[in-house]
């Protein structure tokens, strides 16, 4: 006998993020109790029900510099944890766009930036949920290019970030020294090894 659902009660009720108590029966036939975090405004919304991975958000991977020696990254405080974090340029993606359309949005008012995304192998733009044991959310990543100035004019008033244009060496010492996101930290290591001659090299799909 495996796990099953039994019922999903919504205990708030707010914009971006809401708690839900799932009520399900384990593998063993015993009742409990589980608390997941959604996006899903109610429960028919929530992967559970829809049985479906549409992505919620979009996190970019950019690089910068005529050199493209530099990575697009934020610095930003996150109540979580009262303290500041560092992350890939990210949010949510709106109804009827595309990953690349999200992408060169959010790019623009967290950054300023302008993005020039890449198409890749659909692998690489699946998105991937973020924490499975405590939300259902998912996210898609887009890569590209980032050209223009760094602006703070797109941020809102409760965003507390600054734009971090990353060489190598402050790459490293990021990674040794400071806090980091997940999906960061794996795309802060490609980019330790990566070439002027092609950034994306790990996004090659290989033969055979």
């Amino acid at each position: 006998m495996g796990s099953q659902i039994i019922s999903i009660e919504k205990k708030t009720d707010n914009r971006f993020l809401n708690l839900y108590d799932v009520h399900y029966k384990n593998k063993v036939g015993k009742q409990k109790l589980y608390h997941i975090a959604s996006r899903g405004s109610d429960a028919s919304r929530l992967k559970i029900t829809t049985r479906k991975n549409k992505p919620d958000g979009v996190i970019i991977y950019s690089i910068y510099g005529e050199k493209r020696d530099k990575m697009v990254l934020v610095r930003q405080y996150r109540l979580s944890i009262d303290d500041y974090i560092y992350e890939l340029p990210a949010g949510l993606v709106d109804e009827g766009e595309t990953y690349a359309e999200a992408g060169a949005r959010e790019l623009k008012e967290e950054t300023g930036l302008d993005f020039q995304p890449l198409t890749v192998d659909e692998r690489f733009h699946k998105p991937f949920f973020t924490t499975i044991g405590m939300t259902d959310e998912s996210c898609a990543t887009v890569y590209g290019y980032a050209t223009g100035e760094v602006s703070r004019e797109g941020l809102e008033e409760n965003e507390d970030l600054e734009v971090v244009l990353a060489d190598r060496a402050e790459v490293a010492r990021i990674l040794k020294e400071e806090n980091v996101s997940m999906n960061c930290g794996y795309l802060m290591m490609h980019f330790l090894h990566h070439t002027e001659e092609d950034p994306f090299y790990f996004l090659q799909v290989p033969e055979g």
